[in-house]
């Protein structure tokens, strides 16, 4: 991705957030530059990944398949004794004809919450014990605390203020309903780490590559320089 497609992608989010009054901690207004001088005590920042993400899958393509989100608030299962967090906070935006991959977690389970904009559509299949998709059994799903049963391939509408229950291996692909405008997701999960605990379906990548033809307006949770040391 080019780093303005990045930036144009950051401050719309931005936006988003402000039109539907959710209030962003103080580590995501940084300007880059500050980043330099910060010292170890924002290391909790750069070892849990908080921040402003941005993916495309890889696909080049982040109009149709990507969208935009923040980290607000994780732990690291490799660093426990450091960071016992055992929860994760996320804002996602996904705008009119942008989708988010199919693909299940081994470790966390998460709430999907509409949290304003359109409607979100999440597209649910379980999966066979050798990782791959079930496209024949009913799925349960779970929606602010209905149980119910879905046929597979069944896309579950959240309108604002609703929310889906994924649990492990449950395959889900997300997007907007046409005609009803951007959305605004809340995702609260157990601990989440984006390096090891997606499974593709096709497989697919998490973090684009960027060309740098513009100032980076944020840097993202993989971009983060080395702590400042005490003189």
């Amino acid at each position: 991705m080019k780093r303005s497609e990045i930036n144009k992608a950051l401050k719309e989010m931005e936006a988003m957030c402000q039109k539907h009054c959710c209030y962003l901690p103080p580590f995501c207004h940084f300007e880059p530059e500050a980043w330099k001088a910060l010292g170890h005590e924002y290391d909790e920042i750069r070892d849990c990944m908080l921040g402003w993400d941005i993916t495309d899958f890889g696909s080049g393509d982040f109009d149709k398949i990507g969208f935009s989100l923040i980290t607000i608030r994780n732990g690291n299962r490799a660093m426990l004794e450091k960071y016992p967090k055992v929860y994760a906070e996320k804002l996602l935006y996904l705008k009119e004809g942008q989708m988010a991959c199919n693909h299940f977690h081994w470790y966390k389970t998460e709430d999907i919450i509409n949290r304003g904009g359109g409607n979100c559509l999440i597209r649910v299949y379980n999966s066979h014990p050798d990782e791959s998709i079930d496209y024949e059994s009913d799925v349960t799903v779970h929606l602010d605390g209905r149980a119910c049963t879905v046929p597979a391939g069944t896309q579950i509408r959240l309108r604002p203020g609703e929310s889906l229950y994924v649990q492990q291996r449950m395959y889900h692909d997300f997007a907007v309903e046409e005609g009803t405008g951007p959305v605004l997701l809340g995702e609260v999960s157990q601990c989440n780490d984006d390096n090891t605990d997606n499974r593709f379906n096709p497989p697919a990548g998490r973090f684009p590559e960027i060309e740098e033809d513009e100032a980076p307006y944020r840097l993202l949770c993989n971009e983060y320089p080395v702590a400042q040391e005490d003189n």
